[in-house]
Formats: C-alpha cells, structure tokens, sequence
C-alpha cells in the first residue's frame, strides 16, 4: 500500500521551500521546490533527478535570493 504525503509538506507559494522523499525498494525519490524569491517551482523523481534539482534550487533559487 503506498501513503499519499500530507499535502501541508508539499512547498507552495505561501510556503516556499523545497520537500525531498528518499526512495524506497518499490518507489523512486521524488523532490519539489517552489522559490520564494521568484516563484519558480519544479519537480523530479528518480535519484540523479532529485540530486539535479536539490542543486539548481540551493544554486539559483531559495538561498540564492538571500544573499
């Protein structure tokens, strides 16, 4: 049985931020970020994918606003 995650973790334009999900066995890691600097927001599932978009999020968006 797979769990659908609550939908107050997922990051949204009044909580921006970024969410990952590790994999498991039966499920690939999934990623989601919304940028409170610019509103950009994206999504990716499968490892290489999430690790792309975990750095174009700390590279470009979120903590790249506050500097």
């Amino acid at each position: 049985m797979r769990r659908k995650m609550p939908a107050d973790l997922y990051p949204t334009e009044d909580k921006p931020g970024l969410r990952v999900r590790g994999g498991t066995q039966h499920s690939s890691a999934q990623g989601d970020y919304v940028c409170g600097g610019c509103g950009a927001e994206d999504h990716a599932n499968g490892d290489t994918s999430v690790k792309a978009l975990v750095e174009d999020y700390t590279n470009n968006h979120g903590p790249a606003h506050t500097r």
